[in-house]
């Protein structure tokens, strides 16, 4: 193959700047390809590696990045079709031959790779990358950049496998505890799915934009406890004639009060997805799902094979991307982190490396 000459920023060690670094891609195995990269979303786990919360699994120096969209540029002897191709590559990469894959819980594949975890991710201008699961788009992409399409590797996919897993149907009751970058996008996919969609948040911002999305009541839970919450949605349930039982309570926000709440709001024949991570532990009640006859659902990340599902509802505008977004050039990362780290970024981030025309949306 010709080699590829790329630039990248790199991971060299815990809440230090990440570093710009040349490199070039001269080897590929026969299953990868490389994808020129289009934008990468800046997500909250990446956050959690550059402070060392949360440990990469490849050592670093390590380019971060797993909400990667770009074309095909070159490929091994398996992927060769796919050049050309503009492509979406999941954030979850499974090895499509493991027990868990053949009965069809590929997300969670022990096998699996994560751009940016366990191989170089999307910082970068270009990316080589297991050919398998990767998500080919169409080419009409409806008027939408292709850099925009990235974050659906991650923020828009992830909270779908959840509704799917909790078999939300027309009618139900919704509740999504924290509308941030992932749970924006649950409400809007339950909103979608027929059901009548409570978003809960300390933020009185994020839920007037979650009013706007899909949600048809919205909570603020800033200075409420659990029984707080408990109440509130009981009169609301009442004086709205919404479903008693059954609630699909989906938990996003990745906080232990988040966490707290969503138990606390377990209903009978109702269901848990928890969605968001902490490393915060809470104290609860187990029984209460034997009493309640109620589901726990965990959800990582989501199987590439729900994808193109995700992707025709992204293009045909049943999913609100464009106002959730930003563009940034890519040397403009450590800027922006230092921003997510404050909790200033309004929006989700995605960056384009400078062989892509940088605008907003």
């Amino acid at each position: 193959m010709k080699p590829v000459d790329a630039y990248g920023y790199f991971l060299t060690a815990a809440n230090a700047p990440l570093e710009r670094r040349d490199f070039t891609i001269d080897q590929l195995k026969d299953d990868e390809v490389i994808v020129e990269v289009a934008g990468c979303g800046l997500c909250h786990t990446d956050l959690g590696f550059i402070t060392g919360d949360v440990r990469t699994r490849h050592e670093t120096p390590l380019i971060l990045g797993h909400e990667i969209s770009g074309a095909v540029i070159a490929a091994g002897t398996d992927y060769q079709s796919l050049i050309g191709t503009n492509v979406i590559i999941p954030a979850v990469l499974p090895c499509g031959e493991c027990e868990l894959c053949e009965s069809g819980r590929d997300n969670i594949c022990q096998h699996q790779e994560m751009p940016g975890n366990d191989f170089n991710g999307g910082f970068a201008s270009h990316v080589a990358a297991p050919g398998r699961s990767l998500c080919p788009l169409p080419t009409d992409l409806n008027g939408f950049d292709l850099a925009q399409l990235s974050v659906i590797a991650d923020a828009i996919t992830t909270p779908y496998q959840a509704l799917l897993r909790s078999g939300l149907e027309t009618g139900d009751l919704a509740i999504v505890i924290g509308v941030g970058g992932v749970g924006l996008y649950m409400v809007q996919h339950a909103s979608n799915a027929g059901a009548t969609v409570i978003a809960i948040d300390i933020d009185e911002n994020k839920l007037e934009t979650a009013g706007r999305q899909g949600a048809d009541f919205t909570i603020c839970s800033k200075s409420k406890d659990e029984r707080d919450l408990k109440k509130e949605i009981r009169t609301l349930v009442k004086e709205q004639n919404l479903p008693r039982y059954k609630w699909k309570v989906y938990e996003t926000s990745g906080s232990a009060g988040g966490q707290a709440a969503a138990y606390a709001l377990l209903s009978f024949a109702g269901s848990i997805s928890v969605v968001g991570f902490t490393m915060e532990k809470i104290n609860i009640r187990l029984s209460n799902i034997m009493a309640f006859d109620a589901s726990l659902h965990g959800n990582w990340g989501c199987s590439p094979r729900h994808y193109p599902a995700v992707v025709k509802d992204v293009l045909a505008r049943k999913i609100n991307l464009l106002d959730n977004i930003e563009i940034h050039p890519l040397d403009e990362i450590n800027d922006l982190v230092a921003l997510a780290l404050e909790h200033k970024l309004d929006r989700r981030a995605i960056l384009i490396p400078t062989h892509n025309d940088a605008r907003n949306s």
